[in-house]
């Protein structure tokens, strides 16, 4: 569903994102993790289309994002860390303008619309603006907009940051259900136990470069950290220069196709 083939960013001199490649496949939820500055949000940005990447090539569903970025960003729902929101809209008003960005259809805005904010605990305020919303409200909203188009693939910077625990429940059990059905989640988060309880496999990103991805057991077996959890596998792996070559575990039913 996702392939990042040897993808590198530049600011300057600096090389925020060194020669990443990764596979996700279709119905997989992917941590992505790593320290500040280590690179993550320049790669989400990559993959929302919101940055281009110096080399490399990125692939959503098969379709190449730099070659046709329209049909690529069409598989997408894109939730920024810090989105912005046009709060003199009310709620469905920014629910339309999202449908019309992504090509839904008129007769099934309506539906779609509703059925998002009512699992979001929206509804009742869908005709209030935005600018009396609640921070975690508008994360919440922005979540219903990403998920309205039924988009193949969702990319999310830390999805928790504002939420309740009820709301953080709700997430959860959202990304398993669309897991489930064959959508791809890719996450990236700091709360460590957050990618530990919900991802099948995660991918540790240090200085640019991607020290390792796998399962837990894997990254437990490649950390050399017998039964430690996520947390002393991410302080192992990225207190040291990242390796030359990462090494990778494929998802353990061996697909590795997009």
């Amino acid at each position: 569903m996702l392939q990042i083939d040897n993808v590198t960013k530049r600011y300057g001199r600096h090389i925020a994102v060194d020669r990443l490649s990764l596979t996700v496949r279709r119905g997989e939820i992917f941590g992505f993790i790593g320290p500040n500055g280590a690179g993550k949000t320049t790669t989400i940005k990559m993959i929302g289309g919101v940055l281009a990447p110096d080399a490399g090539a990125i692939r959503i569903a098969g379709i190449d994002l730099r070659a046709d970025p329209v049909a690529a960003k069409r598989c997408v729902g894109f939730v920024p860390d810090r989105p912005y929101l046009y709060e003199k809209l009310t709620g469905m008003e920014f629910m339309r303008f999202s449908a019309d960005l992504y090509g839904v259809a008129p007769e099934d805005f309506d539906r779609r619309a509703r059925a998002e904010l009512e699992r979001f605990a929206l509804v009742d305020w869908a005709e209030e603006l935005i600018e009396s919303y609640s921070h975690g409200m508008k994360q919440r909203l922005i979540l219903c907009a990403a998920l309205l188009h039924r988009p193949q693939l969702i990319v999310v910077d830390e999805p928790m940051v504002g939420l309740d625990p009820a709301a953080i429940r709700l997430v959860k059990g959202l990304f398993r259900h669309l897991a489930t059905e064959g959508t791809t989640v890719f996450l990236s988060t700091h709360t460590l136990s957050v990618a530990e309880d919900l991802c099948d496999r995660m991918g540790i990103l240090h200085r640019g470069r991607l020290a390792a991805t796998g399962s837990l057991a894997d990254l437990r077996r490649e950390a050399g950290v017998a039964s430690g959890d996520l947390e002393d596998i991410f302080l192992n792996m990225t207190r040291s220069p990242p390796p030359t070559g990462a090494r990778s575990f494929p998802p353990a039913n061996g697909e590795t196709s997009a």
